[in-house]
């Protein structure tokens, strides 16, 4: 296990926990950055892991990862967004 690795494994296991456990409780807002800060750890992790093992495709993970991430956030964002200010008859007053 040379150094890369050994950076890649530490960034990992240091910070996916706590962006986890954030992601799994707070608020819809704590939620959402728990989840962008994921994605920005697991592809900084996908740079780490091609230097750790000398293989350039890896990299392309990283790539998609980076491209795909803030469209994810902004799924999530607009489902959270889209439930909060969604209008039922019944929470409507009644009209006089």
């Amino acid at each position: 296990m040379n150094a890369w690795a050994v950076a890649s494994l530490l960034l990992l296991a240091g910070t996916a926990p706590a962006c986890l456990w954030v992601t799994a409780r707070g608020t819809a807002i704590r939620r959402l950055v728990g989840a962008s800060l994921l994605s920005t750890v697991v592809g900084a992790v996908f740079l780490l892991l091609p230097m750790a093992y000398d293989r350039s495709s890896y990299q392309d993970l990283a790539l998609m990862l980076a491209v795909l991430a803030p469209a994810g956030t902004l799924v999530f964002t607009r489902f959270v967004a889209g439930h909060r200010h969604e209008a039922r008859p019944h929470d409507c007053p009644p009209e006089t």
